[in-house]
């Protein structure tokens, strides 16, 4: 694992899998039906197994950029924040990926979260580049509170990447 001391004590950049690190809570891109919108929720539902499947069950689909939070089944974190990156109706950009991270920043602080883990919201599901996706994780995470977010990336290269962009933004 590697990680970024940008002269903040807020946003931390690591190389890991995001299934397996500990944190209060991960981020997870999800369809208006709380099913996996991209590859990393694919893998954080198979690793979170059934009991994870019961938990995010909903009746009634929800629109892109909100956000919700279950339990995380059995993922190393316990529990989940749900971003609606996709729905039937609207197309899904750059703003309403925003809104659904302002709404999850929310969710977290409701619930009393510390740590947060997430990929790069956006990346994987093509709406956002890598610069788009950390400037706006940056730009929406609140700043001067207790939480603290992990940034996480699967590749040397992207770590470098988000690593700038952070110490540019911050």
């Amino acid at each position: 694992m590697s990680s970024l001391d940008s002269g903040n004590s807020w946003i931390t950049v690591v190389m890991d899998d995001l299934a397996s690190l500990r944190a209060d809570a991960v981020v997870r891109q999800a369809d208006a039906d709380l099913g996996p919108a991209d590859p990393t929720a694919i893998l954080l539902d198979a690793m979170g197994g059934d009991a994870f499947a019961l938990l995010r069950r909903n009746t009634t689909p929800l629109e892109a950029g909100a956000a919700v939070v279950t339990g995380g089944g059995d993922l190393r974190t316990p529990l989940v924040l749900h971003i609606v990156v996709s729905d039937p109706v609207r197309k899904v950009g750059r703003e309403l990926l925003r809104k659904g991270l302002v709404s999850a920043w929310q969710r977290a602080g409701d619930w009393g979260l510390t740590t947060i883990a997430t990929p790069l919201v956006g990346v994987g599901t093509g709406q956002l580049t890598l610069q788009e996706s950390a400037t706006l994780l940056v730009e929406t995470f609140p700043k001067g509170g207790e939480s603290r977010l992990q940034i996480v990336v699967t590749r040397e290269a992207d770590l470098a990447a988000v690593e700038a962009i952070v110490r540019r933004t911050t």
